[in-house]
């Protein structure tokens, strides 16, 4: 079984700073895109930001310039550290990841992590 638990949501005011983390455990054999999801209330689930196994950025027009997506490859970690709050970035955010289970078997499943409220308050 494989698990994404995140972690660091919370309330902060406008302008404020967050650090979301995300760690995968179980049977792991490698991860190649690890990434965050987003889900305000009456909205469809958006990418926030997305990160190769090589340590490529990939983020949203809503988000540049103000999020900053990281991993760490030795603890099958992700990170998203959220700077300049904006009562707009108010969601659920979820992890994501490819994840290969096997070294035998050369497939990727996506997994989700359960989830962590973020509420930015103006």
């Amino acid at each position: 079984q494989v698990q994404l638990v995140e972690s660091g949501g919370g309330l902060v005011q406008a302008g404020g700073s967050l650090r979301l983390s995300c760690a995968a455990s179980g049977s792991i054999f490698s991860i190649n895109v690890m990434g965050w999801y987003r889900q305000a209330p009456g909205k469809q689930r958006e990418l926030v930001a997305r990160i190769t196994s090589s340590g490529t950025p990939n983020y949203a027009d809503s988000v540049k310039g103000r999020f900053t997506i990281s991993r760490d490859n030795t603890k099958n970690t992700v990170y998203l550290q959220m700077d300049s709050l904006k009562p707009e970035d108010t969601a659920v955010y979820y992890c994501n990841a490819e994840i290969r289970r096997s070294m035998v078997v050369y497939t990727f499943f996506n997994y989700w992590g359960q989830g962590t409220q973020v509420t930015v308050s103006s």
